[in-house]
């Protein structure tokens, strides 16, 4: 071993003593880990609540979050419109119901059904309501998601509407990360936590089982036992127009799955349909079908469908009917089927469209409906037993606004708009193009003063996050446009590779040993805008959260250059052991597995921890996290932040007791937070 081999190996033994001198941050209720955790608090409240202008931030988050003129979105459920509604005096939140009739005539007298706040004082616990899961079609009956402290992992009850009440020795689940669904008012299919063995490596439940009312939970029987190495398997009820079909989806990994259809016998018949695909709804009697790879003669990204009752027949797929393809310049976002059309959104170029398709003579004839003008739309709800959609639209300075719209009938009725939370005069918005690396060249969103001076000195946030085929949108986003805009920064949303903004090709393009290509497309959205005269490294700043989080880690080892503040929210860092903590093994198929020599070869080269080192002119990034986040470890963000303290680096660093992936439990907590966040980088960029 010459002197050079000689010096590798010894430094990388000693990254290696490192990491392992960080093990015991990886106790997440560990006594010596939490006593670390309530010092890095104590120490960054003390920096920043004790601003003189946190209070005030503080005060405009909460006006916001508890804004009694918030648009009170619902959830159509056959005659009624659901709401869950927290404020000031209902922290944990109220779950309620009125008519669609008294929805539309704007009533305020909502038909209360749960109140959370009540059940988490009368069983003393921080119950936080997760949502509902009602049979159809007749709806009397709910599944209601609770969890402690806002965690993955949660507990189910049957809830009877008529008696706005738990039913009494109806169906319970006990505390665990489950999926499951109505089969009929008698049986659910449920996959949980069956005790030792029923889990799999990432910490999911790989046995799904048909459990009987009246029986106890333990008789529920074996329906499909998946290997350990998988990722998951979930049942899913579709419906139309009072028609309930069941699904098993088994995930091999993170985007290769097997389905089945749930047959009258209560047998599984395994769907002859490409791994990569995703069952997007009914429709009379197709099964509408989302491509995520090339399948017979359509292209990844297309929305098909087929006879399902000619599926059952024959046990196979004779005829595919093409519904909509987006091609090579947009995607397909939401597919919601209503009574007589299904509706499509999804973007071209990052700009919102409605697409309405109804079924004809066995061919789909769709039509762009021209709603919207610049704005995102979204469908807030549907039901598939009736025309009437719910539907929102809003945009960077355009509040959120709800209608109640039936295209069928031609009526549209705004039932709610958001009044203006931050002052948006002088303020316009710019979509460009920024030019990566390799020549690609990637969207992104420029919100700014008009007047804007090109001298560099204007204090810039850029967002991203560049995976698992998330789009990120051009929303409304009032903390942001309060704690921000309105204080004289500017505003970036980078939509880079790995997201889905143009469908399944942008998040393929930066997977496993292509992720640097998203990394390298936020950096060149930075320079682009840094090019233009706008900010400078001094001013220039991001913000990540989850896998965005991982985004920032890298962004703070390979360009501090770019920026000077980095808010890390959730973070990935450790990709070393990322698949051996929480749900990380999941994740293999989007980065790759780390034990396996030839892959832990690419990934090491952007593992944000084993890539910190000393001497750096890092900027003192701001890390967040949960101690509830059963989701992604809160050892990542703080192994990150120890290993800056050994290495010397000034940080901030705060860690949410309860909160889960989120990171907030409510809107106090969710009002600090983002207060926290935006004093954190105007203190930096001014």
């Amino acid at each position: 071993m010459d002197a050079a081999e000689n010096s590798a190996h010894q430094q990388q033994a000693s990254e290696q003593d490192h990491e392992q001198a960080l093990l015991w941050l990886e106790e997440i209720e560990g006594t010596k880990a939490l006593d670390w955790v309530k010092r890095q608090n104590a120490e960054t409240l003390q920096a920043l609540t004790g601003d003189p202008r946190y209070q005030q931030y503080e005060r405009e988050a909460l006006a916001i979050l508890t804004a009694a003129d918030r648009i009170t979105y619902g959830t159509l459920r056959g005659e009624f419109v659901y709401n869950f509604w927290r404020d000031q005096q209902h922290v944990r939140g109220l779950w309620r119901r009125m008519s669609l009739d008294q929805y539309k005539q704007k009533s305020k007298d909502w038909e209360l059904l749960l109140d959370v706040d009540q059940l988490a004082s009368d069983e003393n616990e921080n119950w936080i309501y997760k949502g509902v899961d009602c049979l159809a079609p007749d709806h009397d009956r709910c599944l209601v998601e609770l969890a402690p402290g806002g965690t993955d992992s949660a507990v189910y009850r049957e809830f009877d509407l008529p008696t706005k009440s738990f039913v009494k020795g109806g169906f319970e689940v006990p505390l665990a990360k489950s999926n499951l669904c109505w089969e009929d008012w008698d049986h659910l299919l449920i996959a949980t936590d069956w005790g030792k063995g029923s889990l799999n490596t990432s910490g999911y439940a790989r046995i799904l089982k048909r459990w009987q009312r009246g029986t106890p939970l333990s008789a529920a029987e074996t329906v499909l036992e998946t290997g350990v190495e998988e990722t998951f398997v979930y049942p899913v009820n579709l419906k139309h127009n009072g028609r309930q079909t069941c699904f098993v989806v088994r995930g091999h990994d993170f985007y290769h799955f097997t389905f089945y259809l749930v047959t009258a016998e209560r047998t599984l018949k395994e769907l002859p349909l490409p791994q990569k695909c995703s069952l997007s709804g009914l429709f009379e009697d197709q099964l509408l079908v989302e491509l995520k790879e090339d399948w017979r003669d359509f292209p990844a990204g297309a929305l098909v469908s087929f006879s399902l009752p000619d599926f059952e027949k024959s046990g196979k797929i004779d005829e595919v009917l093409l519904v909509f393809d987006p091609g090579q310049t947009g995607t397909i976002s939401q597919v919601r089927s209503a009574k007589d059309a299904v509706y499509l959104t999804g973007i071209e170029h990052v700009s919102s469209q409605i697409r309405e398709y109804r079924l004809a003579d066995n061919r789909w004839q769709g039509r762009v409906i021209p709603w919207g003008k610049d704005e995102v739309i979204s469908i807030s709800s549907s039901d598939s037993s009736s025309n009437h959609l719910l539907m929102s639209r809003d945009g960077f300075l355009q509040p959120g606004s709800l209608y109640c719209v039936n295209f069928q009938e031609g009526t549209e009725l705004l039932l709610q708009s958001t009044p203006a939370r931050f002052d948006t005069s002088g303020l316009k918005v710019k979509k460009e193009f920024a030019v990566s690396r390799d020549g690609t060249r990637v969207p992104y969103f420029l919100v700014h003063r008009e007047d804007i001076p090109l001298d560099h000195s204007t204090p810039v946030l850029q967002y991203g996050y560049g995976g698992f085929e998330i789009s990120i949108l051009p929303h409304y986003s009032p903390l942001m446009g309060k704690l921000w805009l309105e204080k004289g920064g500017a505003y970036v949303l980078a939509n880079i590779r790995g997201g889905g903004e143009y469908g399944p090709r942008w998040h393929e393009a930066a997977l496993l040993e292509n992720r640097q290509r998203a990394f390298d497309d936020f950096f060149a959205v930075a320079e682009a805008v840094q090019n233009q005269g706008v900010s400078s490294p001094k001013h220039y700043g991001a913000m990540g959260r989850s896998n965005g989080g991982l985004l920032m880690g890298v962004t703070l080892t390979q360009r501090p250059d770019l920026f000077n503040a980095i808010v890390c929210g959730v973070p990935l860092l450790d990709m070393k052991r990322f698949n051996k903590l929480l749900a990380g093994a999941s994740w293999m198929a989007e980065y790759g597995n780390p034990d396996l020599p030839e892959q832990w070869e690419f990934i090491s080269e952007y593992s944000p921890l084993q890539n910190l080192k000393p001497g750096q002119a890092y900027p003192r990034v701001y890390f967040f996290t949960s101690t509830k986040d059963d989701r992604v470890h809160p050892g990542h963000a703080r192994k990150m932040a120890a290993r800056m303290d050994q290495l010397g680096y000034d940080y901030f660093y705060y860690e949410n007791i309860e909160g889960g992936h989120k990171g907030t439990a409510n809107q106090q907590q969710e009002a600090m937070h983002s207060a926290l966040e935006y004093l954190y980088l105007i203190r930096q960029l001014s």
